[in-house]
């Protein structure tokens, strides 16, 4: 392994501990990183801010999730929307290259790692 690779490694998973965060990381075939750091589920999708903002909102709707606030522009959105139990999910969306975007998901106000998976899941199959 290169050296850059392990020191960038060693940077992501130093800062994890730091913050005193939970972090879980995995990769996946056309996936970027996830982990799930301090409530938030943080991902990163090598497709334009447009495409994860449209199968953000088709997911919400499969799930069965009514959108309460949604705005966007060129670099970033973000959509609000609740669930059965009224719980607020805060889907935040940025725009880091042209072709790449960082997805946050937060399922209340504390974070539920498995709900957000789910919604992140759904995200990705209407990608």
């Amino acid at each position: 392994m290169q050296k850059r690779q392990v020191l960038s490694i060693l940077l992501f998973v130093g800062a994890g501990m730091f913050v005193g965060g939970c972090v879980v990381a995995a990769v996946g075939a056309g996936a970027g990183t996830v982990a799930f750091i301090r409530g938030d589920l943080e991902a990163a999708e090598a497709k334009k801010l447009d495409v994860v903002y449209d199968a953000t909102l088709k997911a919400l709707e499969e799930l069965e999730l009514p959108v309460s606030q949604k705005s966007k522009d060129k670099m970033s959105a973000e959509i609000v929307a609740h669930d059965a139990r009224s719980k607020k999910i805060k889907i935040k969306l940025h725009a880091t290259t042209e072709e790449t975007t960082k997805i946050s998901i937060r399922v209340g106000w504390f974070g539920s790692e498995s709900k957000s998976r789910m919604i992140y899941e759904e995200i990705q199959k209407n990608l």
